[in-house]
């Protein structure tokens, strides 16, 4: 896969959607930037920050993707892939439903995933290293750049829904502490019912994870 590297970026995640739009980049490609200004958030929030953290983005087709991945659950599968990846480097990290990085009680970081045409689009902001956007951060000693890698590496090996959902299953567990957003709404996990296509169903009714 293609990397495009930057010192500084407003965003990567609009940098490439703006550029797979305009043809001058195509997918498989990924954005990386020492620094990020005005990166996209959940809810419209900012996620910004100075070297040492992981500001990244990466554009995937569709076509090549598991064929059981329900593209509403995008969030969780490139999240979980990440958190492997960081808790094989021996971090003590999970993911809080659907797309949160959580260290303990505290969150590091988040993924927000885009369809563009025929491409999903998956930014990701930790704070590996530096306590940013109000969040903490991890200390850790890993290089974004090296990071990057090992998280392209795993997804090259492109795991099934199934074998992501199996032990998503088990770690949400530990989601039912917290509180999710759902509209302007908080509501708790607590009683939340998790489907096998990454979904809730939360007092009745369904609710699904794309972000």
């Amino acid at each position: 896969m293609e990397i495009v590297y930057f010192d500084t970026l407003p965003s990567t995640q609009v940098y490439l959607v703006e550029k797979l739009n305009t043809g001058e980049l195509k997918a498989p490609v990924s954005v990386l930037a020492y620094e990020q200004s005005l990166g996209v958030g959940s809810r419209d929030n900012v996620w910004a920050g100075g070297k040492g953290n992981f500001f990244v983005s990466v554009a995937i087709n569709i076509s090549k993707l598991p064929d059981d991945l329900p593209l509403s659950s995008a969030s969780i599968y490139f999240s979980f892939i990440m958190k492997q990846i960081l808790l094989a480097s021996d971090e003590n990290i999970w993911l809080k439903w659907p797309n949160d990085f959580y260290c303990n009680d505290s969150k590091v970081g988040g993924t927000i995933t885009q369809k563009v045409k025929d491409t999903l689009v998956c930014g990701i902001g930790i704070n590996l290293k530096n306590s940013q956007n109000g969040y903490k951060a991890l200390q850790s000693d890993i290089l974004p750049t090296e990071l990057l890698k090992d998280y392209l590496n795993a997804l090259n090996k492109l795991p099934t829904w199934k074998q992501v959902f199996s032990d998503y299953e088990i770690e949400f567990e530990k989601s039912r502490r917290f509180l999710v957003h759902i509209g302007n709404l908080q509501k708790s996990l607590a009683d939340a019912i998790l489907c096998k296509d990454g979904s809730l169903i939360i007092e009745g009714k369904r609710v699904f994870s794309l972000r």
